[in-house]
């Protein structure tokens, strides 16, 4: 299924899913668009736009979350910089104290060749007059090697300054994009909280059936086109892959919240995340990057534990559970819940730990009561 993608296509009130072309992204500096306005609206329409609502609200929280992943690195190496630079100063600090020592003794003794060859006319033996002349090269010698200590050692003090300035002027530009994206994501929650508002309880029960009937299509067109391998294949996971399916099952019922890596609440890829780290696997923060880093394996030969990617930008992610279900966080006002693999438009799928050896005689963790409840894609009220 690479480079191709199922899309949703509304037909009065009811959805199918159908295989098309990935499209074009649009302009990096292109607005969203504005939430619709209340009126009149087709079910088709009204589910249309909170689609698309949801889905920028995700884009924007995986944009949130990536550069608050930049961002604590970036304080790491700030903090590094900083601890080095002072280290680098104390350094100079001690190296000036002895520069200082040497001044003060040349002033008292300005003359150390005079001084050394008077003390070699008046040494008792030539052994002894030897002796001081090394003894003499050796002071001489750490004179010098102080100077130099002193001059490399302000050097790099001046060169970590302005390394830890540079990285502090990055650092706070990144925070400035996290206010950015977080922003991002508080006026895309807005706009879907106005949209919902403005809805009566027949039009939202009637896009919760709208949303469900396409799910289900697109969920028998991708088992009709074998997609998914042979009808009633079952494959088990590897060792890690197993704990990871467990800790997310453990999870289902627990609320979607941007930004969330758990325990408490999630955001969809806090959620994979966690899940895979429970399994002993560090992976990425954000869906795009768990995309963009971990091996591909075709949706044919999806095993529990892989990770299945949404969207044309990687913006949702799932973990897979088999018999063509995932388990994921759906979006805002949603709570961790089993869905068809096909409830979102398909991108694509990921194995964190490809290579691994499948473990004997796997058996599926139980699904708790109302796993499978609510709106797939999360059409509650946040």
């Amino acid at each position: 299924m690479s480079g191709r993608l199922l899309r949703w296509a509304c037909a009065g009130s009811a959805l199918s899913a159908l295989v098309a072309p990935l499209p074009s992204p649009p302009p990096a500096h292109a607005a969203p668009g504005p939430a619709p306005a209340p009126g009149e609206r087709s079910v088709a329409t009204l589910l249309t736009d909170l689609q698309r609502l949801y889905r920028e609200a995700e884009e924007s929280t995986e944009t949130y979350n990536a550069t608050d992943d930049k961002l604590t690195d970036q304080r790491r190496r700030v903090a590094d910089l900083d601890r080095r630079l002072a280290a680098a100063r104390t350094a100079v600090r001690d190296g000036r104290g002895a520069a200082g020592r040497l001044a003060r003794q040349q002033y008292q003794n300005n003359s150390v060749e005079i001084s050394s060859y008077v003390r070699l006319l008046l040494a008792r033996s030539p052994r002894g007059a030897l002796d001081q002349r090394h003894v003499l090269r050796r002071a001489a010698a750490d004179r010098a090697a102080a100077v130099t200590r002193l001059v490399d050692g302000e050097k790099r003090a001046d060169g970590l300054a302005r390394a830890a300035q540079r990285a502090l002027a990055a650092q706070e530009s990144l925070a400035r994009r996290q206010e950015r994206a977080r922003d991002g994501v508080r006026t895309r929650l807005r706009e879907v909280e106005e949209l919902l508002a403005s809805l009566s309880a027949e039009e939202l029960a009637a896009v919760g059936r709208a949303e469900r009937a396409g799910a289900d299509a697109a969920q028998r067109e991708l088992v009709a086109s074998g997609a998914l391998g042979a009808p009633g294949a079952r494959r088990a996971p590897s060792a890690r892959g197993e704990r990871a399916v467990r800790y997310a099952v453990a999870q289902i019922g627990k609320p979607y919240e941007w930004g969330a890596e758990g325990p408490a609440s999630f955001d969809c890829s806090g959620l994979t995340q966690r899940a895979w780290g429970a399994g002993g696997r560090e992976i990425p923060r954000t869906s795009q990057e768990q995309w963009a880093r971990l091996p591909r394996v075709p949706l044919r030969q999806l095993r529990p534990g892989d990770l299945v990617v949404y969207f044309p930008k990687a913006t949702h992610i799932a973990l897979y559970l088999g018999d063509g279900l995932v388990v994921h966080a759906p979006r805002p006002g949603a709570k961790v819940k089993v869905s068809p693999l096909a409830a979102n438009p398909l991108l694509g799928a990921v194995r964190p730990d490809r290579g691994a050896t499948p473990v004997p005689d796997y058996r599926p963790p139980r699904l708790p009561a109302g796993a499978r409840a609510g709106a797939d894609t999360g059409l509650s009220a946040p």
